[in-house]
């Protein structure tokens, strides 16, 4: 029987996956948390076999949930399952150590078989996003991983997106004053003075598609 953790900040989602995983016969969910921090002590409570976490959470979200968990757990598995469908966030998800990454609007059918597969030690990604990384991958483009913390990158994307403050806000559950200070910060670490500059630079860097 295979043990899953969902990680999540919305009930109504922990709910549907829940159901979705509890219908297999050889899947079990032990225990659920709604963000990162709540999930990092659970963790060590329940050592499941696989963690399914959301990205974008309160708090440190689910990518510094990652980093946490890796740096006291070298054989801690994770599947990533968020709204963000676009390669950047993939890419930077599986260097922090993910073993899985896979879309929200994806079929739910994936959810099973991503985690039997990551249960099992490999790596699932998504059909449509690992042709997206094949692309990318192809251009030899990096994306700023350096320069950026997560709550910057996560801003950084959105922005190049074309998404206001106000809405950034309510997708990363941060305060608008939260967010332009993110945004300041990104402009100027990645010597950009607007939007414009900075949506051509994430398509140069194939973080978005123009």
């Amino acid at each position: 029987m295979i043990s899953v953790y969902l990680v999540d900040d919305h009930a109504v989602v922990r709910a549907g996956f829940s159901s979705l995983l509890e219908a297999e016969s050889d899947i079990h969910v032990i225990g659920e948390a709604a963000s990162g921090e709540e999930a990092y002590r659970g963790y060590f409570e329940l050592y499941p076999d696989v963690v399914v976490a959301d990205i974008s959470m309160p708090g440190e979200g689910g990518l510094g949930l990652l980093r946490r968990l890796f740096a006291r757990d070298k054989d801690v598995r994770v599947l990533v399952m968020s709204m963000f469908d676009d390669v950047a966030f993939v890419k930077r998800a599986m260097e922090y150590g993910a073993m899985g990454y896979i879309s929200k609007s994806d079929d739910p059918d994936l959810l099973a078989k991503a985690v039997r597969t990551v249960a099992a030690g490999d790596t699932f990604v998504a059909p449509a996003l690992a042709q997206q990384m094949l692309g990318s991958m192809r251009g030899g483009q990096r994306n700023p991983q350096e320069l950026l913390t997560d709550r910057e990158f996560e801003v950084f994307v959105l922005l190049a997106k074309g998404k206001g403050a106000k809405e950034i806000a309510g997708v990363l559950n941060l305060s608008p004053k939260t967010v332009g200070t993110h945004q300041t910060r990104v402009f100027h670490k990645l010597s950009v003075t607007t939007g414009a500059e900075l949506a051509r630079l994430a398509i140069r860097l194939n973080i978005i598609n123009p």
